[in-house]
């Protein structure tokens, strides 16, 4: 009898240990130290806000045409300012070499350049808006119990503690409240001032013990000097009804020097010692999107918050086209994450609505068919679930639709909780709910159809 064919699996694991790329091959940091790149106020001061810096750091490894295509997004749709960590910039491309014409294709390839420093042509040209989309898509800010306050589940709610990051990316699902203001995005305002906003946060926590769980985020919890936001989280902990409290901090992985200063680590053990003392829970969540993010200077800062005492450390990426959207680069991500840096990958997000995301976003059945592929080679406890943010419904599982039309691309979606502004709606829980797909990934007659619709 012939022997049977042997087949390849469709994705097959091969253990890839960290590595930090050398920020020597950059010009602009040819003569940094060691020393100094662990610094993070190094890292703070040297962050690349603007074409002109990028073109001081790069020498003569960009071509014009790079810059020219970077400038014309800033001017005509970008919703993010450019603020870019030495250590994000440093895993771009890192094996380009320094050949221009090589350098800046590998550039316009590289994943982590498409989300961070996005250019006009990676931008959907048909459309680059949803007609559905929307500054703050998950009305986030609608829900304020009190400014920066989000109150939308029963149990749980969001601190949006600052409305800055130490780093800026292009797919922020806060685009209407973080980061400066760009040609084309006149930016929303914090009006309290900090105690004031912090007070008012923990006045209605105390009154209302049904909420159990505290999203402290931003912006970035990075950019909350320490006492101010120690101060905070061990005024949380004095509240008995809350149970769980997570740092949210995409600094973790595009800033990690930040998180193994002295006196960040000091603090943070003061916190997680105080946690363990009165039972809550506490957990930081980061934000990596590409395996190239992880580095041994993101694993040192995740082992150290754990070695502290915090109990888990854990990922909420975002789905994006030509970022992570194949089997092969989420489960790339996840092993990065899971088996080098002790990071558990939690969720991956479809990227949210807002305008001028297209180009990144993915249909539902697109992320469907993700799950479904990266199934059975994580262990179960690391096996990210791919959820879409629905607005006025919260994270659902991609899987749990009610109705899906998939020529026009709208799926509907139900819920089981009212949010904080739905208490007088008798619908609440009856209604379906709407999502969109990208219109370039429908079918031609769904995108004929959507094209005799009015744009906004």
């Amino acid at each position: 009898m012939t022997p049977a064919a042997a087949f390849d699996q469709p994705y097959e694991y091969a253990r890839a240990e960290l590595v930090e790329p050398d920020w020597r091959r950059f010009p602009g940091w040819h003569d940094v130290t060691e020393a100094e790149w662990r610094d993070a106020q190094w890292q703070r001061v040297h962050c690349v806000r603007n074409a002109k810096q990028l073109r001081a750091l790069m020498g003569d490894l960009l071509e014009e045409r790079f810059y020219d295509d970077l400038l014309a997004d800033q001017r005509e749709l970008a919703t993010m300012s450019m603020l870019l960590p030495p250590q994000m910039l440093n895993t771009m491309a890192p094996t380009a070499g320094t050949d221009p014409a090589k350098v800046t294709e590998a550039f316009y390839a590289d994943p982590i350049r498409r989300y961070m420093l996005p250019v006009r042509s990676d931008r959907d040209a048909t459309w680059p808006s949803h007609p559905h989309s929307e500054r703050d898509s998950l009305h986030e800010a609608e829900m304020w119990v009190v400014e920066g306050l989000t109150h939308r589940y029963p149990t749980k709610v969001l601190a949006e503690m600052i409305s800055t990051c130490p780093q800026y990316c292009g797919h922020c699902t806060r685009m209407d409240l973080v980061g400066n203001s760009t040609e084309t995005v006149e930016k929303h305002k914090l009006t309290l001032k900090p105690v004031d906003r912090q007070d008012a946060m923990i006045a209605y926590l105390k009154k209302t013990p049904g909420v159990r769980d505290v999203v402290v985020s931003g912006g970035d919890v990075a950019n909350v000097p320490w006492p101010q936001l120690e101060s905070f989280l061990m005024r949380l902990m004095d509240i008995d009804t809350v149970r769980d409290i997570r740092l949210a901090t995409k600094a973790l992985a595009a800033l990690p020097q930040h998180w193994l200063q002295p006196k960040v680590v000091e603090g943070l053990e003061r916190v997680a010692v105080t946690a363990q003392r009165r039972g809550v829970n506490l957990a930081i969540h980061t934000h990596v999107n590409h395996a190239q993010s992880v580095t041994p200077l993101v694993a040192e800062a995740a082992q150290t918050a754990l070695n502290v005492g915090v109990r888990d450390v854990r990922n909420q990426g975002v789905l994006m086209r030509g970022v992570n959207a194949t089997p092969a680069a989420l489960l790339d991500l996840c092993f990065a994450l899971q088996g080098e840096a002790n990071i558990l990958p939690y969720y991956f997000y479809m990227c949210d609505m807002i305008p001028n995301a297209e180009h990144w976003r993915v249909s539902v059945w697109e992320a469907q068919e993700l799950q479904h592929s990266i199934m059975g080679y994580l262990p179960g406890y690391a096996t990210p679930r791919i959820v879409c943010d629905v607005p006025y419904v919260g994270k659902r599982w991609v899987h749990q639709l009610a109705e899906y039309d998939r020529e026009l691309g709208i799926s509907y979606w139900t819920k089981n909780y009212r949010t904080g502004i739905e208490h007088s709606d008798p619908e609440a829980l009856q209604r379906r709910y709407p999502y969109y797909d990208p219109i370039s990934t429908l079918p031609e007659a769904g995108q004929a159809w959507w094209n005799t619709q009015p744009r906004p």
